[in-house]
């Protein structure tokens, strides 16, 4: 979806737009999934990283400007617990139980008239 909003900066406000957001790459180098007795399962993901490209622009009392922005999130890892219990017709189900995730570099290309 997309995202916009007004943040207050100094002497006024600046209303943003972040729109036709797409996942352009995703990379999962190290991947793994354990069972864990009488838990469920356990999914890790080291080293991850993804891309975004999106559109923006922004508006202030003194200048507007719009362009098209490459976000490159590197060294992400994911660790997620899920249990799988039976539920009352004796079918498997599968809940998230915890999830941890962090991120190691953020590079943001802003690309626009100004």
């Amino acid at each position: 979806p997309d995202l916009s909003g007004y943040e207050k900066f100094g002497l006024g406000n600046v209303k943003y737009n972040i729109s036709k957001i797409h996942v352009t790459a995703v990379e999962f180098p190290s991947a793994s999934i354990s069972l864990l007795p009488g838990t469920g399962i356990k999914l890790v993901i080291g080293n991850a990283s993804l891309t975004i490209d999106m559109s923006w622009n922004i508006r202030t009392w003194m200048f507007k400007d719009s362009g098209r922005s490459t976000v490159y999130i590197s060294k992400v890892s994911v660790t997620a617990i899920f249990s799988t219990p039976l539920d009352n017709t004796g079918h498997t189900s599968i809940s998230l139980t915890s999830c941890r995730t962090t991120s190691g570099d953020i590079d943001i290309k802003l690309n626009g008239k100004s």
